[in-house]
């Protein structure tokens, strides 16, 4: 899973892609505005796997991860004409966005737009990402009008459902909504227009950078949009932690009186907001934490694991996470009759831990 984090020049974009990383990147003073692209991969933070990797004591423990990835060179204007080349690609490639917009003020660090105003920058880059998918859907209505025309009854059957569902796109952002607020798109239409990589079909988390106040996101901007997150970020701050170990980390959040790294619910967000959840396998070699779509059923996860397990799937072993906790240890949940043997319609839950029943195929 790749979300791409992106914002206006000097938003501060770097600064928290190495706050949620880790990483220690450059940020300079007045951004290149060139396009560059760095990358890097996070475990999600999950409680539930401390504890599994407490109680089973594994020679290793394997986090669900995400891939983030630093785009940089976007600014008001890059649509016109549509995006092209690697920019577009890159946009393109990734499952969603982590939008980045400035709240902070630093004499040091000159706004693009001589002012601070998070909605104004956020709009502006919402509605570049508006007239890219504009451009594209007037680029496919134009193709698709064009074969009726020329071939008339001959044409593909597909193509006046194409048709009808451009012009439904059409509409919506016409109207200066993102395609993520299209509810009624089924999805086998959403995979019909996949290829064409929409951006504002994606899903968006925008993430406030406030420097180092501590005010609510909630009294700096709103975003209301289906598939969509607001969260706020102390970017300096949080950058600066993510260098620190353990007990450096410990001191750091006491002293500005953090609670909890807005970094870790960022990350949460990002797994929560793909549809995406977690099972786990577990035993004394390894804890492990496996991503699958929301709805997944048994032999799905299985596959997950490896081809094989899915091919030869006899049943699935299951423990819920809180009934293992509350029961201490396997034995004592089975003593209590709550680990369950699943079939293949069995539609696996975020927080199971399964075991896979299945047959080795003969060679």
């Amino acid at each position: 899973m790749r979300l791409g984090i992106i914002g206006l020049p000097n938003s501060g974009k770097t600064t928290i892609f190495n706050a949620l990383t880790g990483s220690d990147l450059e940020t300079a003073a007045v951004s290149s505005g060139q396009f560059e692209v760095h990358t890097a991969v996070v475990n999600v933070p999950d409680t539930r796997i401390d504890q599994l990797t407490a109680m089973y004591k594994p020679k290793r423990t394997i986090y669900a991860t995400i891939t983030y990835v630093d785009i940089g060179g976007l600014d008001k204007g890059i649509s016109d004409g549509g995006l092209k080349g690697q920019f577009r690609n890159e946009l393109q490639q990734v499952d969603g966005f982590v939008q980045v917009v400035r709240a902070f003020h630093d004499e040091t660090v000159p706004h693009p737009y001589n002012t601070v105003d998070p909605k104004r920058d956020l709009e502006t880059l919402d509605l570049e990402f508006l007239l890219s998918d504009m451009i594209t859907v007037e680029n496919r209505l134009q193709k698709l009008n064009d074969e009726i025309r020329i071939k008339g009854k001959k044409a593909e059957p597909v193509v006046l459902p194409q048709i009808e569902l451009m012009n439904r796109l059409k509409a919506t952002l016409d109207a200066e909504k993102p395609l993520r607020v299209m509810s009624d798109l089924t999805e086998d239409e959403i995979k019909s227009i996949r290829g064409y990589g929409f951006l504002t079909l994606k899903p968006m988390i925008v993430v406030v950078n406030m420097g180092e106040t501590a005010a609510s996101v909630e009294s700096i901007l709103t975003y209301q949009h289906p598939n969509s997150a607001l969260v706020g970020l102390r970017g300096k701050i949080e950058a600066e932690i993510a260098q620190l170990d353990a007990d450096g980390k410990q001191m750091f959040m006491e002293e500005y009186g953090i609670t909890e790294l807005g970094a870790a619910r960022v990350i949460q967000l990002s797994y929560a907001l793909m549809s995406i959840q977690s099972f786990f396998t577990v035993g004394e070699d390894e804890v492990r934490a496996w991503r699958i779509p929301m709805g997944a059923t048994a032999p799905e996860a299985a596959g997950v694991i490896h081809s094989d397990l899915q091919k030869g799937f006899i049943r699935a072993e299951v423990m819920a996470y809180e009934d293992l906790l509350n029961a201490g240890s396997e034995a004592a949940l089975k003593s209590v009759g709550k680990m369950r043997l699943e079939g293949r319609e069995y539609v696996v839950k975020d927080g199971d831990i399964l075991n896979i029943r299945f047959q080795k195929s003969i060679k």
